[in-house]
């Protein structure tokens, strides 16, 4: 009873100090652009976090806010390209608050709320997170989607007093129309502070349903999203599900972009035969603009049945041969800042990575991050 005595108070003492760093703000935002509404009898104050400065957006000329292409890409990509950007995946916002309890009220573009291999958390739901003293993020709460169009959640109540940044990350398969945020009317919201020199270019993503997030169980799981917290760098996400084909026009409009590092995960969308063709026009169309700008070649994740069925061993072995052919045809060809990524240990040996035997689960994603992070570290770190 002694040592229950000693150990609690410096348990509790400990946490209190891991939650209670400093967080230093922006600019703050004006009560008046809150909109004042009664939840169980306390006044909420709602803001558009579109006021907060949202990350992943990699154009402003969108057809609507959250979309995630420019408005005339309607006309020059494919069909199934433009309606999957129109998906939320990898936007986020941070802020600042010495709210005690944090709402969100969010409207969803499509009523389908979930999938039958991903739940309804990470197709349509948001994600809290909040940074701790030692500067690391937090998982905290999550909102649960339940209903079309619009959820409200009361994400946390009872917070230990303090003045924190947190992120929340928006919704990876559907579309969202509007974003809000309500905290006490006794609280401030503001800006987080702009990240460091050197990490405001943020790192660029193209691939696949993978990219896009499935089959994430929340938003902050899909690999970007740990990445970005891992390296303390904005993500735009770029993964169209089905979709991630390394087209000419694609390539064309992320040249727009200048982010630190293209990472082009497009393997388990494509065949050999589109590796072969497309690869190496995909790059030099980036390298006409951007001849420094670090780009990694990732190769594809293992199927974790491949060690016994050939028809998927075949397509890995396949698909990576004509990569790598690519990958030095480019290095021959004077294409400096290129990186290869190889795929076997991705997902680990053991088979548990994925809810379908393609699509990583969180055990899976955590992996993915931890071999896409030994590739991304010194690159975005200045090391490499």
């Amino acid at each position: 009873m002694r040592i229950s005595r000693i150990t609690f108070p410096i348990a509790a003492l400990l946490l209190i100090l891991l939650l209670s760093g400093s967080a230093f703000a922006g600019e703050k935002l004006d009560r008046s652009l809150a909109l004042s509404e009664l939840v169980d009898s306390t006044a909420v104050f709602w803001y558009d976090i579109r006021h907060l400065d949202v990350e992943g957006r990699g154009w402003t000329d969108t057809k609507e806010y959250y979309d995630r292409l420019p408005a005339k890409a309607e006309e020059l990509v494919r069909k199934p390209v433009w309606n999957l950007s129109r998906h939320s995946a990898g936007m986020c916002v941070r802020f600042v608050t010495d709210a005690v309890t944090i709402h969100a009220r969010w409207e969803l573009r499509n009523e389908s709320l979930d999938m039958p291999h991903m739940p309804a958390t990470g197709v349509s739901g948001l994600d809290l997170y909040v940074k701790t003293g030692n500067g690391r993020w937090r998982w905290l709460a999550n909102g649960r989607p339940t209903e079309f169009p619009v959820n409200t959640s009361k994400l946390i109540d009872g917070l230990l007093p303090g003045t924190r940044e947190y992120m929340l990350y928006l919704p990876l398969y559907n579309g969202v129309t509007s974003v809000e945020i309500g905290i006490p009317e006794e609280s401030t919201l503001a800006k987080a502070e702009p990240r460091e020199t050197g990490r405001l270019k943020p790192i660029v993503f193209y691939g696949t349903s993978i990219t896009h997030g499935a089959c994430a169980s929340r938003p902050g799981m899909c690999y970007t999203a740990i990445l970005g917290r891992w390296l303390n760098s904005p993500v735009i996400n770029l993964g169209f599900s089905g979709n991630g084909k390394m087209e000419p026009e694609v390539a064309a409009l992320f040249a727009e972009l200048d982010p630190s590092v293209y990472f082009l995960d497009c393997l388990p969308n494509m065949t050999a035969d589109n590796v072969a063709e497309r690869v190496e026009p995909f790059v030099n169309i980036l390298r006409e603009t951007h001849p420094d700008t670090p780009i990694v070649l990732a190769e594809d994740r293992t199927y974790p049945n491949s060690f016994i069925l050939p028809s998927t061993r075949r397509r890995n072995v396949e698909g990576r041969a004509e990569l790598r052919k690519a990958y030095d045809r480019l290095e021959a060809n004077g294409v400096q800042n290129l990186y290869y990524l190889t795929g076997d240990q991705q997902l680990g040996d053991d088979g548990e990575g994925t809810v379908d035997n393609s699509h990583p689960n969180d055990l899976g994603f955590m992996r993915q991050s931890e071999a896409f992070y030994k590739v991304l570290e010194p690159i975005v770190n200045g090391t490499k």
